[in-house]
């Protein structure tokens, strides 16, 4: 038998109320800068295996449509961001420590 998760089971993330914010900003950006990319791309990494936040999914997928870029090709422009020596302003805390690994 076959167990579909219902929306009542799914989990919320500890940092919806903060991504909630960022999302809401990105969604109708027109014109994405490098933070832009860097933060969609966190949080395809942070989403992508959680088990709920299905509106937050499907905003993000809603996101890379609107922007014209699949995720493959955001992966490769945040990777070349980093490589650029972009590093969070101390107004963007929430990144640091977000483990991305600029090494080949």
């Amino acid at each position: 038998m076959i167990q579909y998760l219902s929306m009542s089971n799914e989990q919320t993330h500890p940092l919806h109320a903060t991504d909630k914010d960022i999302i809401d900003s990105l969604i109708t950006k027109e014109r994405p800068e490098d933070l832009d990319f860097i933060n969609l791309a966190r949080l395809i990494n942070r989403y992508t295996n959680f088990p709920g936040e299905t509106e937050f999914k499907n905003d993000i997928e809603k996101i890379l449509n609107f922007w014209k870029i699949s995720k493959n090709e955001l992966f490769s422009k945040t990777k070349d961001i980093w490589s650029k020596s972009f590093r969070p302003s101390n107004t963007n805390k929430d990144l640091v420590g977000s483990g991305f690994d600029t090494s080949n």
